[in-house]
């Protein structure tokens, strides 16, 4: 497990940056990189440090590897740059930052068909944040009902895919719950609901499904495991809710697949979470999420707090944090309409199907899933293929600038290398082409170049991608 950062020495080698003479106006000197600088520098000075370091960064719209939004318009930026100094917290000082959050809340539990007047819901810094508060409700309405039925709650339990997102680990972990995972295998990559009915008992505070596995891009069955949850209710009187985790779903769905029942059309889905900054068009820096009504939500997790002059409620893991992500939504719900989200998602499940389609042309590949649900899309190679492995390729493209993630699949498919390829608004089909133009070309290298091969396993220690 990597380290969180480590204090570096004074005398540590490199600790000192040498700063150009052609753009610094003062004279010579050196500034320390981990302590800091007896005296400032000139702004332009200060930026061009800063900027050279982060030269080093990959190219964000080559970034295919991550679900987070890398393109705004310069409309949204500037609104961005003028909310950043807003605290968000600060409802009774920026009461008008608030009402565009309810605003938004209201719009997005109207997209995922909320039966109540005004959505129940709240933003956060991401849906991480959010799946921990959705997690959170259901261990709190867990725990009352077992504690009215005079009933122990020591031992609750929480049930989920091998393939989840790491913030549910945390979740676990951080709150003392058990967590059950259901094992993937060939030819199912993700939950499936007869085996997650077949994990539950009287101490499952919820079954998470996920709109989107960040695998291979296929959503989980939220009807089908409604059904078996409804069958084991039926047999043994145990009543399991459900949280739908659409941290990238949750935006695409509504627009490309809306006759699909996931959403609170389900009659046992508590709560949703999803992502502003994936496929929500904004910024890193926002999530949200929505419970089917206010009994969802126990009071007791609702702080009413004293703050400037005002009293209003929390529900959050954090307090203070810019209004600028919040704006940005409200702006692009003003900007695109429905149309206009369906366009742009259209657009990019179009780009996906398309380089998935070509990829499988090439012949060396066997496509997992192929950008039909999330405009994401998995890839392994055939097993005939031995003389390279996706690592290599994954390493070849990134010369280019190209960031396409290779990792092996969860416990009971650690042998399995994969390359997943995430398509975003930003990456036009020209993007597309030029991608498929250097992968032809590094597959005729590879292949005119074979190596030995290590285990997947091992392999996989050669990358830093993380789910």
């Amino acid at each position: 497990m990597a380290a969180l950062h480590k204090r570096i020495p004074a005398h540590h080698e490199g600790a000192e940056l040498d700063i150009n003479p052609v753009y610094f106006r003062e004279k010579s000197c050196e500034i320390p990189r981990y302590r800091l600088p007896e005296r400032g520098v000139l702004p332009r000075t200060a930026l061009q440090v800063v900027r050279d370091e982060l030269i080093l960064d990959g190219n964000a719209r080559l970034n295919l590897a991550t679900f987070v939004t890398t393109w705004m318009e310069p409309e949204a930026e500037q609104l961005m740059a003028e909310c950043s100094p807003k605290n968000m917290i600060d409802k009774d000082e920026y009461p008008q930052t608030a009402e565009l959050e309810h605003r938004c809340v209201n719009i997005i539990g109207h997209l995922w068909n909320a039966a109540h007047e005004e959505a129940v819901g709240c933003s956060t810094t991401g849906s991480s944040e959010a799946c921990m508060l959705g997690g959170m409700a259901l261990l709190w309405r867990w725990r009352a009902r077992r504690r009215a039925a005079g009933q122990d709650t020591a031992r609750p339990n929480l049930v989920m895919g091998s393939n989840v997102q790491v913030c549910w680990e945390k979740f676990c972990r951080y709150w003392d719950v058990e967590p059950r995972y259901v094992p993937v295998v060939p030819g199912r990559y993700h939950l499936g609901a007869s085996e997650a009915a077949a994990m539950c008992d009287e101490n499952t505070i919820g079954v998470v499904v996920i709109l989107g596995s960040t695998m291979d891009g296929s959503y989980e069955p939220v009807g089908a495991v409604n059904t078996a949850l409804d069958t084991l209710q039926a047999a043994q009187g145990i009543d399991v809710p459900i949280h739908v985790d659409g941290a990238s779903g949750g935006f695409i769905a509504p627009f490309l697949q809306p006759d699909l029942e996931w959403d609170f059309r389900v009659p046992r889905v508590a709560s949703i979470n999803t992502s502003g900054h994936k496929f929500g068009l904004v910024y890193p820096g926002v999530g949200w999420i929505i419970w089917r009504a206010q009994e969802y939500l126990p009071e007791e997790l609702i702080f009413k707090v004293n703050y400037l002059g005002g009293e209003m409620p929390t529900f959050a893991l954090n307090f203070s944090r810019p209004g600028a992500q919040v704006a940005a939504q409200y702006y692009n719900f003003l900007r695109l309409g429905f149309s206009g989200y369906k366009q742009v998602q259209q657009t990019c499940q179009d780009i996906a199907r398309y380089l998935s389609a070509e990829i499988d042309k090439l012949g060396q590949f066997e496509l997992l899933t192929d950008g039909s649900d999330l405009p994401v899309f998995a890839f392994k190679l055939r097993e005939e293929v031995t003389g390279y492995s996706v690592f290599d390729l994954s390493e070849r493209l990134r010369m280019r600038g190209w960031q396409v993630p290779a990792y092996t699949f969860p416990e009971n498919l650690t042998d399995m290398a994969v390359m997943r390829i995430v398509v975003r608004n930003g990456f036009s089909m020209d993007l597309a082409n030029l991608l498929l133009d250097d992968l032809r070309l590094h597959l005729r290298i590879l292949e005119h170049h074979p190596q030995s091969q290590m285990p997947p396993e091992l392999q996989a220690k050669r990358h830093s991608f993380a789910h």
